[in-house]
């Protein structure tokens, strides 16, 4: 019975093309609308994800300032490079440490020039911030230790200064120093918020204090955890030893911050995880709309159909054979939506991720969800134009 109704549904689609694209076109929409929206939200939620990973491994970031309460300072002292090496040897679970200072500085070579930051640290700080030498070397320990005079630069400053010219072993002027390049840093490109994160030059901590800064202070300490697992306990720690060596009273709140890269990785998915199901939910409303057309032609076709509805009821044909025929009918026109839809929806996910420059994510569960809920759509709304066509009286319907 049910493949006899099939092939009644396909003619019936056949004798009226062109209403029956129309028909399955609002479903088509809504399948698509909601694949793609929630493909490309969770495009931008990886991409995110992903540049908050490249900050570094299982990362801390701890600043000076930030405290509240009573007692709390504004104008909280930095921190030194003994905190740092304080951290690594009493704190365990600690896989590496980097003090960083940092400044602004005009970077200068053969008449081009450019502003950039330059970062000052240890060589852990290629660890804890996920950098890796693309050509050269890192500073040996004499060298950090003395203060030379030598520097990496990442890829966007070695494009402006030196375009197509070698850059390794040249001279720049950071500022009123001369730095010779000793390394290319692997370039990491923008990240989600536009940044530029490969326009820096690096340089030895002890080299930026000393010739740039004028002080011995560091903005930052980054803290690497040896896993995942320890990063909670690792922050503890790290907080217990900072109020130690600061020496901060038990009534005063912390004069610094401790950031775990995890909490603000878990706060942004989440912010857009719920613009995604937004986006979701609202191009599912189109989805309706299909259904309220699927209906609305359905109802159509029972009309047009009386007729042929009092013949077959006349020569035998019971309710439940006459509203399983308008239920396929609707279910039919419902799937053949869905399923252009699902295409659609894929490469239209596909041209928006490469648009935003967003990874493309292809997400099974949504696009079956998707999918069932157009056959549901077309069942619910099938449902009454059927039910009307099985409860007509064979003799009035045979009068139409």
């Amino acid at each position: 019975m049910l493949w006899n109704a099939l092939r009644i549904a396909l003619n019936e689609i056949r004798r009226n093309l062109s209403r029956s694209i129309l028909t399955a076109l609002g479903i088509l929409i809504g399948v698509a609308a909601v694949i793609a929206m929630v493909g490309i939200g969770q495009g931008a939620t990886a991409s995110v994800e992903e540049d908050l990973a490249s900050m570094g491994n299982n990362l801390l970031s701890v600043h000076p300032g930030g405290g509240r309460g009573p007692g709390s300072r504004g104008d909280a002292p930095n921190f030194k490079a003994k905190d740092a090496e304080a951290i690594y040897q009493q704190v365990q679970h600690v896989a590496a440490v980097a003090p960083v200072s940092s400044t602004s500085a005009q970077i200068v070579y053969a008449g081009e020039d450019t502003t950039t930051t330059v970062y000052g640290s240890t060589n852990p700080w290629f660890e804890v911030s996920n950098r890796s030498v693309a050509s050269g070397r890192m500073p040996t320990e004499t060298e950090q230790t003395a203060g030379a005079a030598v520097c990496l630069i990442g890829e966007t400053t070695r494009e402006t200064l030196f375009g197509g010219e070698a850059a390794l072993g040249a001279k720049i002027q950071v500022n009123n120093m001369s730095c010779t390049v000793i390394g290319l840093l692997e370039a990491k490109g923008a990240n989600t918020m536009g940044m530029d994160q490969d326009d820096l030059v690096f340089a030895p901590l002890t080299t930026v204090q000393r010739r740039l800064t004028g002080n011995n202070e560091v903005a930052s300490i980054q803290v690497s955890a040896d896993t995942s697992d320890n990063i909670s306990r690792v922050q503890q720690d790290v907080t217990a030893l900072m109020r130690e060596r600061r020496h901060l009273p038990a009534n005063r709140s912390d004069d610094f911050q401790v950031h775990d890269t995890r909490e603000m990785a878990q706060m942004v998915s989440g912010i857009t995880t719920t613009l995604t199901a937004f986006l979701g939910a609202v191009a599912g409303v189109s989805l309706l709309v299909g259904g309220i057309g699927v209906m609305n032609i359905m109802l159509v076709s029972v009309t047009e159909r009386t007729r042929e509805i009092g013949i077959r009821m006349a020569i035998g044909a019971l309710e439940r054979d006459v509203m399983t025929q308008f239920l396929v009918e609707a279910s039919l026109l419902s799937a053949m939506g869905g399923v252009l839809g699902v295409l659609l929806g894929i490469g239209g996910s596909y041209l928006g991720a490469h648009l935003l420059e967003v990874p493309f994510v292809f997400n099974l569960p949504v696009v079956l969800i998707a999918v069932v809920f157009s056959a549901l759509v077309g069942v619910g709304f099938g449902w009454y134009p059927a039910r009307r066509a099985a409860r007509m009286e064979p003799i009035d319907a045979l009068r139409h």
